[in-house]
């Protein structure tokens, strides 16, 4: 298998692991100096396994279900792979939204260092329960992720 199809590989089962909310899978497959954010959004984003892990789980923790929906589409190029995917989030007030997103993440020596997602936030804001986003504010300015 070359380097590019192993990372795709890499980046296969670490989405894997965040479908799962397996924390502990996806920090096995994060660097040390790893970075996470959400591009346009408030904050530096995560920093290191925990940093990376604490931030998403700010958002997916409180769900009542939360699942990636097929048709997956990746591409790679050396140690850059982007993969283009959909999230069906659950709230346990009833709401559902199917949220897309364009992930872009880099390896290094076999484990991911930069992932930045690139999402239409509006799409989350617009449709997401009171109480899940006066929770991610309230998350938020505490510094979790940093």
């Amino acid at each position: 298998m070359s380097d590019t199809e192993t990372n795709k590989a890499i980046v296969q089962r670490y989405w894997d692991a965040l479908a799962a909310r397996d924390w502990d899978g996806m920090k096995a497959l994060l660097t040390d100096d790893a970075h996470y954010t959400d591009v346009g959004t408030p904050g530096e984003g995560g920093n290191g396994p925990d940093g990376v892990v604490d931030r998403v789980k700010i958002g997916l923790e409180p769900l009542s279900g939360y699942e990636h929906l097929d048709g997956t589409n990746m591409i790679a190029e050396g140690d850059l792979v982007m993969t283009e995917h959909t999230e069906r989030w659950h709230f346990h007030t009833g709401e559902v939204i199917d949220h897309s997103f364009v992930s872009v993440t880099e390896l290094r020596d076999g484990k991911i260092f930069r992932w930045h997602d690139y999402s239409n936030i509006s799409n989350i804001t617009d449709n997401a329960p009171q109480w899940w986003l006066e929770h991610i504010i309230t998350v938020s300015t505490q510094g979790a992720g940093s």
